[in-house]
């Protein structure tokens, strides 16, 4: 019989490329973020300087939302395959289709960046809304897909753990479809919602911890979506 030490060695290395590269994916987005962030040109005052940096709030806003987000997903996807041991050719698929919606990240954030508070702001942010949708029904879908069966799933892995995190994960696609929905009714309340979602989601997850007894810097946080 192999030892459990052995055991935890093959599953870190089964999944550790796959880590790897998402890791690289998210570094990528995230840091193309920056590049909605513009220096004001041609001004010799500091009443014009000041003037134009407080007319980007729109662009400071959207990174800061977006960096937040993709930061918190980054972080879930960490602690999935934490509990994902395996992975087999759909998995490797249906992560390269997450890790695509999350290359997108940054267009939506310079169309809400853009048009935020002008005409067409209702569009923007329905994109931007409708797009965090895409996100949440992807990562349901890794997660879905590894836990089906716990096929892919650590045999370390408490039920009630993957149970919580499961149900946690039922709840995104729909809140940002409400959020979708409040874009053509009243922006400030769509990107409220969208705010709210990534503090809320940004909290420890005291169930999680509950259940798995893990504290510290290691500690588990509300699955996002």
């Amino acid at each position: 019989m192999k030892p459990i030490d052995s055991d935890r060695q093959d599953d870190s290395k089964e999944t550790g490329r796959v880590e790897a590269f998402s890791d690289g994916v998210f570094a990528i987005a995230i840091t193309l973020l920056v590049l909605d962030l513009h220096v004001p040109q041609n001004l010799h005052s500091v009443e014009g300087l000041l003037g134009s940096l407080q007319e980007q709030w729109p662009a400071y806003l959207a990174f800061l939302l977006s960096f937040a987000t993709i930061g918190i997903m980054w972080i879930n996807h960490h602690y999935l395959f934490n509990l994902i041991a395996r992975t087999d050719h759909w998995l490797l698929v249906f992560n390269a289709l997450l890790l695509l919606t999350i290359t997108v990240v940054p267009f939506p954030t310079s169309l809400l960046a853009e048009y935020i508070g002008h005409d067409g702001q209702q569009v923007a942010m329905a994109v931007y809304a409708g797009w965090s949708v895409v996100i949440a029904l992807m990562f349901n879908l890794v997660w879905r897909y590894a836990t089906r069966g716990g096929r892919l799933i650590s045999s370390r892995a408490a039920p009630q753990v993957i149970r919580v995190i499961s149900r946690g994960y039922a709840f995104g696609p729909f809140l940002y479809l409400l959020s979708f929905g409040l874009a053509f009714v009243y922006v400030p309340a769509s990107l409220g919602v969208c705010i709210a979602l990534a503090v809320f989601f940004a909290l420890p997850g005291s169930a999680l911890r509950k259940l798995t007894g893990v504290t510290g810097p290691r500690e588990p946080r509300r699955s996002l979506p």
